[in-house]
């Protein structure tokens, strides 16, 4: 199963479209067996959630996201943990022992990009 991080270098990005890149985690039975990092292709409304689903993305985790893009995930059945905080690879390690639960955390208006996560 593939699970990615919204992230700032190695820490989960506090809003999902304005990271620097994404890493995603090839976890099999609980485990991570592969990790791979790729740069922001750019925030476009609806280009991010498809570009990730496109890439077998299952779960995404963010500290924050925008409606429209929770929305996209779901239609695409790519499960979004919001809320996360701290090192991208703890985040992912906390999600496959069942201990990362979204908080919910769903941006609403973008001129507030800086204040996700901290609702």
């Amino acid at each position: 199963m593939k699970i990615v991080v919204a992230a700032m270098g190695e820490q989960v990005a506090q809003h999902f479209g304005h990271c620097e890149n994404f890493i995603f985690f090839e976890t099999e039975e609980g485990k991570i067996l592969n990790v791979e990092s790729v740069p922001n292709p750019g925030h476009r409304p609806g280009f991010l959630p498809n570009f990730l689903a496109d890439r077998d993305a299952k779960v995404i985790i963010a500290g924050g996201m925008g409606g429209g893009a929770v929305d996209i995930f779901n239609e695409r059945g790519v499960e979004v943990i919001v809320g996360a905080t701290g090192d991208a690879r703890q985040a992912v390690e906390a999600y496959l022992k069942g201990e990362l639960v979204s908080t919910g955390s769903v941006c609403h208006a973008h001129e507030h990009a800086d204040e996700c996560g901290n609702h």
